[in-house]
């Protein structure tokens, strides 16, 4: 894993990365592929339960290679979001940064109940 040298900034893209979690598996959130001679800082990570009458829980891991691939990391493991509420589970006061050949993804507890919104910057 490496990551381009972020003092000496070639380009900056936002990028919003919309996620429904339609099954109860680990989906991808954001992917940084191996060799991309990026790095992405994640700003922010919600998460939005659309259920207006149940509570719905949710696991959020980082994985230690890309398209949630190897050893998942828990950032949030089984935090229960009430009906009709959001969870802002990374924030621009606190991001992380994405190196080559890793990912974020999530676990909902029930199938197309919780919608992800991951805003983040690809840096070259």
């Amino acid at each position: 894993m490496t990551a381009p040298n972020i003092r000496n900034v070639a380009t900056i893209t936002g990028k919003t990365a919309p996620v429904s979690l339609s099954t109860t598996s680990a989906t991808a959130i954001v992917s940084n592929a191996a060799s991309s001679g990026k790095v992405f800082k994640i700003n922010s990570l919600y998460i939005a339960n659309v259920d207006g009458t149940n509570p719905c829980d949710v696991s959020v891991n980082y994985y230690n290679a890309a398209a949630i691939g190897g050893t998942a990391f828990a950032l949030a493991s089984t935090i229960t979001i009430p009906a009709d509420a959001t969870l802002v589970l990374i924030s621009k006061e606190a991001p992380i940064y994405l190196e080559e050949n890793t990912s974020l993804g999530a676990l909902a507890a029930i199938a197309n109940k919780l919608f992800v919104v991951c805003s983040y910057e690809e840096i070259s």
